[in-house]
């Protein structure tokens, strides 16, 4: 018997490609987890590692670093400008802290003196 457009047969494999569909952009949808400064993680000189990168809302960043060194501390624009800590502000020591992203400006910086002046500093724009 021959089965004609409108057959469960073929509605059944329309299904399936359509959750196939699916479930692929459920995947490429998964958040991003981003070492910080690549391979030499979080160090001196890493200003400029954003540049170029497209980071979105529920992205992850990775701080890899010396925690007996170097830390990391989200500041505001003006913290990051300067380089100056904001009083009170509690900096992550471990070495190998993660930050879930939300939309907009993110800065961070090391905290240990001279260091953020070293360019141990990042700004990530997330959409």
């Amino acid at each position: 018997m021959a089965l004609g457009r409108g057959s469960a047969r073929n509605g059944a494999a329309g299904l399936g490609a359509a959750v196939l569909m699916l479930g692929l952009l459920v995947m490429s949808a998964e958040a991003a987890k981003y070492t910080v400064g690549d391979y030499g993680g979080w160090k001196f000189n890493v200003a400029g590692w954003a540049k170029g990168r497209t980071f979105r809302a529920g992205d992850v960043l990775e701080f890899k670093y010396n925690g007996a060194v170097h830390d990391v501390a989200a500041v505001d624009a003006a913290a990051y400008q300067s380089c100056v800590v904001p009083k009170g502000k509690r900096a992550l020591r471990s070495g190998h802290d993660k930050v879930r992203l939300v939309k907009g400006m993110h800065y961070f910086i090391c905290t240990v003196r001279g260091h953020c002046k070293a360019n141990m500093k990042i700004a990530v724009k997330v959409i």
